[in-house]
């Protein structure tokens, strides 16, 4: 009987300090609860989803303080509801607008392009290197990039045995200009000019050429000829789908390759050249450059691009030069100094 006693209040101790270890765990773990306000503060904007083919490892996020800060700088320090443009920030290896770019243009066949067949090759690379001096002196904030910027697709008042108004250069064209490139140390842009053709069709074409890091593209809507009238006629026009399709098209090259963003300038001049142009969507891998292709009087110029590249804009912008035109047609061979006052000032720059 004794020995019954015992063990039951051995029960009963044990029970007991069960229910008082039960009860002191619950008022633990209650205690380190964080009421609402406790709770850790995660960014408004959420992280960007996963990019296939591009590390998230954080060594692979741009400088975004600098990205903001020479986007200011462009802006000259006087941001507005449209400049700086707001956009996803850029991957790593980006090119913009973390320098500028100074291209010159045209195609070996002809003179009448541009300058880059206006000269035996080393006298224009020396003429492109001056001028590169030039920009990086006006401003020193962005290191200066030469560039060759090649009609790797030329429109043609000539239909072609296809009809399409237009002329691919051969591959052995392309290659001289790689090569050209390679000596400078430069960029090249690869342009089209699609006559009766479409970016959509000839794009594709230069996708080995693409595949390189150094290599971007133009685009021109002048040429685009979609009122079925030659070239040189009437000017043409592109819409954003078109824009929109070389981006996308440009997006899957760099995330399949492995690549840096790649650059795409659109060339444009009067309102009609490019259509909705608040449905053109840049990407993370693809930075587009709306570029000022018209020539005449500086006031001219700088009208073209207040309303048409400024005053519609998408996210950088661009200015060409013109050697023979623009004194042709009453005006002047700006220089840097009278480019960079423009609003915003643009970090592509093209002489033709």
């Amino acid at each position: 009987m004794n020995r019954n006693k015992f063990i039951w209040r051995i029960f009963i101790v044990a029970a007991v300090l069960l229910i008082t270890y039960v009860i002191v765990k619950t008022i633990l773990i209650r205690s380190s609860k964080k009421t609402p306000t406790e709770l850790v503060q995660y960014p408004k904007t959420p992280p960007s989803p996963p990019v296939a083919g591009v590390s998230k490892d954080t060594s692979m996020v741009q400088d975004t303080a600098r990205y903001n800060a020479l986007l200011l700088h462009l802006a000259h320090e006087q941001p507005n509801n449209k400049w700086p443009v707001k956009a996803e920030y850029p991957l790593q290896g980006a090119l913009l607008p973390y320098h500028r770019i100074v291209a010159f243009y045209g195609n070996l066949y002809t003179p009448q392009m541009g300058i880059l067949g206006r000269k035996p090759a080393d006298s224009m690379l020396a003429q492109l290197t001056a001028e590169v001096e030039k920009w990086q002196l006006a401003d020193s904030t962005l290191p200066v990039i030469p560039a060759l910027h090649y009609i790797a697709v030329t429109a043609q008042s000539n239909p072609g045995k296809d009809g399409k108004y237009r002329l691919r250069m051969p591959g052995s064209e392309i290659e001289k200009v790689l090569q050209l490139a390679d000596s400078a140390q430069a960029l090249v842009f690869l342009d089209i000019q699609p006559g009766w053709s479409s970016v959509q069709e000839e794009l594709p074409l230069l996708k080995k050429y693409l595949l390189l890091p150094n290599v971007h593209v133009g685009i021109d809507p002048e040429y685009s000829m979609k009122n079925r009238r030659p070239p040189c006629t009437t000017i043409g026009t592109m819409d954003a789908a078109d824009i929109n399709y070389a981006i996308n098209w440009l997006d899957t090259l760099v995330q399949t390759n492995h690549l840096s963003p790649k650059i795409l300038v659109v060339h444009r001049f009067t309102e009609g050249m490019v259509t909705n142009y608040k449905n053109i969507k840049p990407l993370p891998t693809v930075q587009v450059v709306m570029d000022m292709d018209g020539f005449g009087g500086v006031a001219k110029k700088k009208g073209s691009y207040q309303y048409w590249i400024a005053g519609q804009p998408v996210q950088f912008t661009g200015f060409k030069l013109f050697y023979k035109n623009d004194i042709d047609y009453g005006g002047h061979l700006m220089e840097p100094a009278e480019v960079l006052e423009l609003f915003p000032q643009p970090v592509y720059i093209q002489y033709q």
